[in-house]
């Protein structure tokens, strides 16, 4: 469905990704873990064009593109079949929740306002925020901002979603209903990409876990293998210092 092959990208002369690769079939739960400054989030940035790689090609529903020099209407494409969750929520604080779901739908799908306010309401409603509707984000708790996002991307039906360390923002008691959302998703089949501090998630809820550190891919593997028998000293390093919650 989704193959990265050797993306590099690099920062005032800083190499973040030093040629990554990665495959994700249909239904997939791809976790992505490491340290900070790993270059995870980077990577995701670059599935989305949020960053334009300096190298690599990514097959997309069979379609090969060049990242480094993929054209707009290219990059806006595969963006529809794309949604993205971002650490910050990212959301218009002057908009409502309803709001800021419907934006994208009315302003770049254009869609008829009454049919974006209706799938607006419905994905509000799948990720518990059915009472929620005309409250703005300062009226939102963290958990219920992110959730806010969460639906912005599912209301899209995307293809895959991208979730950039989801709860990372998050107080520790508000985690949970964010990771609520993600499991149903998961349950329902949703291919997603899920860089992430949450040990538990990965283990319990993806179907493969990637850790990359200073750039480069260190392990891949099943959940079970990757958390009870880890082949890399580093990987293993890794897994002594994190923190088992969530």
């Amino acid at each position: 469905m989704l193959e990265i092959k050797q993306i590099k990208k690099s920062f005032e002369g800083q190499e973040i990704l030093k040629g990554v690769d990665l495959k994700v079939e249909k239904g997939d739960v791809v976790t992505i873990l490491g340290p900070s400054g790993s270059g995870k989030t980077t990577l995701l940035r670059c599935i989305n064009f949020l960053e334009r790689a300096d190298e690599g090609a990514m097959i997309f529903d069979r379609e090969r593109l060049d990242l480094s020099s993929v054209q707009k209407r290219d990059m806006a494409r595969i963006r529809r079949k794309t949604a993205f969750v971002f650490q910050n929520y990212n959301l218009f604080r002057n908009k409502t929740a309803l709001q800021n779901v419907t934006e994208g739908l009315i302003v770049a799908r254009r869609l008829p306002k009454d049919e974006a306010v209706g799938i607006g309401k419905r994905a509000l409603d799948k990720v518990g925020l059915s009472d929620r509707y005309d409250y703005y984000p300062d009226q939102l708790s963290g958990g219920q901002q992110q959730r806010v996002g969460i639906a912005r991307a599912i209301a899209t039906d995307p293809e895959v979603i991208l979730f950039d360390e989801p709860t990372s923002a998050l107080d520790p008691e508000l985690i949970g209903e964010v990771l609520e959302v993600m499991k149903q998703l998961a349950a329902e089949g949703m291919t997603m990409l899920v860089v992430t501090h949450e040990m538990k998630f990965a283990r319990n809820v993806g179907t493969k876990v990637v850790f990359i550190d200073k750039g480069v891919v260190v392990e891949e593997s099943a959940p079970r293998e990757f958390f009870e028998a880890p082949r890399n000293e580093r990987t293993r390093q890794f897994l002594g210092s994190v923190r088992w919650a969530g």
